[in-house]
């Protein structure tokens, strides 16, 4: 059996918040589909909650027995307001640059989202980044999202890599949860609205500004670990 422990490494790249300038547009789309259905929620608690699968984020906001009663609703609603807003998608200052660099350095770039497959195509579009992913993954290929590991789980198997060589990179706690509890280290960045402080509570070995600021310090971040 060959020892992937010598072999390349990965990088498992979050989305939105993390690539592409989209937290808050999602947080508009929740707050707003809350009101269709009367209720309000504060952009603040949605805000904190961004990151999770939109069933953990409805139960988390709204509680178990509530969400069950409108999740549907109000999930339906969500994908129809934010893909109004898919002109908007960009990425965040670094993220291409820091994606290109990676590859190029021959470790394996896994876009590693839950998104919606009309989501994930804007998403990509967007990114352009294509040539230089290894693998993506979307809401087919996971039967829950973060905090739990799935998608973490998942998308390291995409890679082909070993735990030891392969980190995850995001924005929200729960990012860092989920790797976590998948067995490899996260890197985080600040552009979802969360602390330093918070991410490395969560467990982000390292918290940097964004991805531009991550690509100017890459030789000395632990990403180092996917291609030394």
């Amino acid at each position: 059996m060959a020892d992937m422990s010598r072999g390349p490494g990965a990088v498992l790249l979050d989305a939105d918040g993390t690539l592409v300038d989209t937290t808050y547009m999602h947080v508009d789309a929740w707050m707003r589909a809350f009101a269709l259905v009367h209720i309000q929620v504060p952009a603040w608690r949605i805000n904190r909650a961004i990151g999770m699968g939109s069933d953990q984020l409805l139960a988390s906001l709204l509680g178990e027995e509530r969400a069950k009663r409108v999740g549907d609703q109000v999930t339906a609603y969500h994908e129809a307001l934010y893909l109004d807003l898919a002109d908007r998608i960009a990425p965040l200052p670094g993220a291409r640059e820091l994606v290109t660099e990676i590859a190029r350095r021959g470790a394996r770039p896994v876009l590693a989202t839950s998104a919606a497959p009309a989501e994930l195509e804007r998403l990509r579009t967007a990114l352009d980044l294509d040539d230089h992913l290894y693998a993506i993954t979307s809401s087919k290929d996971v039967t829950t999202a973060k905090p739990d590991p799935h998608l973490v789980t998942t998308a390291l198997d995409r890679a082909g890599t070993s735990p030891e060589r392969t980190l995850m990179l995001g924005d929200a706690t729960w990012d860092a949860i989920a790797a976590g509890r998948a067995g490899i280290d996260c890197v985080a960045v600040r552009t979802g609205g969360i602390g330093a402080d918070e991410l490395r509570e969560a467990g982000a070995v390292a918290v940097y500004d964004d991805a531009a600021a991550l690509l100017e310090d890459l030789d000395d971040s632990p990403l180092a670990r996917a291609w030394e």
